[in-house]
C-alpha cells in the first residue's frame, strides 16, 4: 500500500494520519479538509470559544511542527466532491483527483436546518470554528438570545449565553433537556440547572416560524401561540452525517456510510468518528456515534484494519463514553443513556448535583453516567455489560 487518502482534516481525520505513522506506514499520505483552519477540536465551540475564554489557537488538535513530522500532503480549503471506488480516485472541487490504495472516510456531519428563517441575519447554526467565531461576535452585542434545540449542543449554547449575562430561552420539543441524550429523569435535573441560572425553557413546544423585518430577525413563534422576541437565534436541532458528495459513488449509505464491523464500506474503504455506520459484531445492530471520543478510537482502529493483513481485522467494540460542560456542572457517561432504560441513582445525591446513576434496559446495565462524580464514575464503568441491579438504598430515578 503506496497510497493512502484521508477525507475530513478533523479529529478522526488527523488521529488517523498519526495513527498511520505510528504504524509504520511511510507512503504517500494526503488529508483533505474543507475548511481553511488547521485541523481543530470542536468540544471547546460551544463553550470556552464562544465564551471568548479562548481563541481560536487553543483549539488546534497539532501545532505546525508536529503536522510536518507527518509528512503529510495537506490540503485545506478543498472539497471532495466525487468517489470512485473502482477506479480508486477522489475528485476535488478544483478538479484535481486524488488516486489511492486506502481511503478513510472521516468527514463529520453537517447541521440540521429549519425549513424557514435561515434567510434572516442573526439566525445561526454552530459546527464550525467559524460559526462559532460569527455567533460571538453577535454575542457581544448584548442580544436577545433563542436557542432552539436543548440536546447537547443547544443546552451548552444556552448555558454559555446566559453565563455570559444574556437574556435566553431554550426551546425543544421533547419535555426536558436531553431527553433523546440521557432520558428524562437526568434532564429534569439540567432544565433545573437552567432555570435555576435564569434560562427561559419553552418544552414540549415546536416552532412554527421565525419572524423578521428588514432581513434581520425579530422573533421566534411557537406551536403554542408563544412568540420570543429574538435578536439572535441558534437552531441546534442536530445534524446529518456527510455523505451528500458520496451520491453515485456506489458506497453502501444510510445514516452515514455503512460498514462491517471493520469500520469497512467497501474495498480499501474504511470510515471513522461522526460518519461512519457500522454493524456491531455482537449483535448485529447498527451504530454511529457522534461523540469525540469516538472519532480518535474509530480512527485508530479503522487504520489498523486498514493495514491489516487479509484475515486479520479485528471488530470495533466501543464502550462509549461521552461529556457535557453546563455551568458548574460536568456530566460524563460512558455506554449507553437510552430514554426507554430504568435509571439506578448508585452513589451520591441528585439534589446536591453530585452523583453517578446506572442505566438498566433488557436486565444489564447499559449505561453509567455522573453529575460532578469523575472519580465515583470510573468505578461504575466495569458494571457495563452486567445484570441485576446495585443496592445502596438512595434509591431510583424513574426513566
Amino acid at each position: 500500500m503506496d497510497r493512502i487518502v484521508l477525507v475530513g482534516a478533523s479529529a478522526a481525520g488527523l488521529t488517523a494520519a498519526d495513527a498511520l505513522r505510528r504504524e509504520g506506514y511511510t507512503g504517500s499520505l494526503t488529508l483533505v479538509g474543507e475548511e481553511l483552519w488547521a485541523p481543530y477540536d470542536r468540544p471547546p465551540l460551544s463553550k470556552q470559544v464562544l465564551a471568548g475564554a479562548w481563541e481560536p489557537e487553543r483549539t488546534v488538535l497539532r501545532q505546525e511542527d508536529g503536522i510536518r513530522g507527518l509528512n503529510l500532503d495537506l490540503r485545506l480549503g478543498c472539497r471532495a466532491t466525487g468517489l470512485d471506488p473502482a477506479a480508486r480516485t477522489v475528485t476535488l472541487a478544483d478538479g484535481d483527483r486524488l488516486r489511492y490504495d486506502g481511503l478513510l472516510l472521516a468527514t463529520g456531519l453537517r447541521p440540521r436546518r429549519l425549513p424557514f428563517g435561515h434567510d434572516l441575519a442573526g439566525v445561526h447554526v454552530l459546527r464550525t470554528l467559524d460559526d462559532a467565531l460569527t455567533l460571538r461576535t453577535q454575542l457581544c452585542a448584548g442580544p436577545r438570545v433563542v436557542v432552539i434545540g436543548a440536546g447537547f449542543l443547544g443546552s451548552e449554547i444556552a448555558a454559555t449565553a446566559r453565563s455570559l449575562g444574556l437574556d435566553v430561552a431554550l426551546v425543544d420539543t421533547e419535555p426536558t433537556p436531553l431527553a433523546r441524550q440521557v432520558g428524562t429523569w437526568v434532564g429534569s435535573l439540567v432544565a433545573d440547572l437552567h432555570r435555576d441560572h435564569g434560562v427561559r425553557l419553552h418544552l414540549g413546544r415546536g416552532v412554527t416560524g421565525v419572524t423578521g423585518e428588514h432581513g434581520k430577525v425579530t422573533a421566534v413563534d411557537l406551536d403554542d401561540g408563544t412568540r420570543l422576541p429574538a435578536d439572535v437565534v441558534v437552531v441546534a436541532i442536530g445534524s446529518v452525517p456527510a455523505v451528500d458528495w458520496l451520491a453515485g459513488s456506489g458506497l453502501p449509505l444510510g445514516d452515514g456510510v455503512r460498514c462491517d464491523s471493520h469500520c469497512r464500506a467497501a474495498p480499501g474503504v474504511y470510515a471513522a468518528g461522526d460518519v461512519a455506520n457500522w454493524q456491531d459484531a455482537a449483535t448485529g445492530g447498527r451504530i454511529r456515534l457522534e461523540q469525540r471520543m469516538n472519532a480518535t478510537e474509530q480512527a485508530r482502529a479503522a487504520v489498523r484494519n486498514l493495514l491489516a493483513d487479509p484475515g486479520d481485522a479485528v471488530p470495533y467494540t466501543p464502550v462509549p463514553f461521552g461529556w457535557t460542560d453546563q455551568y458548574d456542572a460536568k456530566i460524563q457517561f460512558h455506554g449507553r443513556c437510552p430514554a426507554e432504560a430504568r435509571v439506578e441513582c448508585v452513589d451520591g445525591d441528585p439534589e446536591a448535583r453530585r452523583f453517578v446513576a446506572l442505566y438498566h434496559l433488557h436486565g444489564r446495565v447499559v449505561g453509567a453516567l455522573g453529575w460532578n462524580s469523575a472519580r465515583a464514575l470510573r468505578q461504575y464503568r466495569a458494571r457495563i455489560g452486567t445484570t441485576g441491579a446495585v443496592t445502596t438504598g438512595q434509591g431510583a430515578g424513574p426513566a
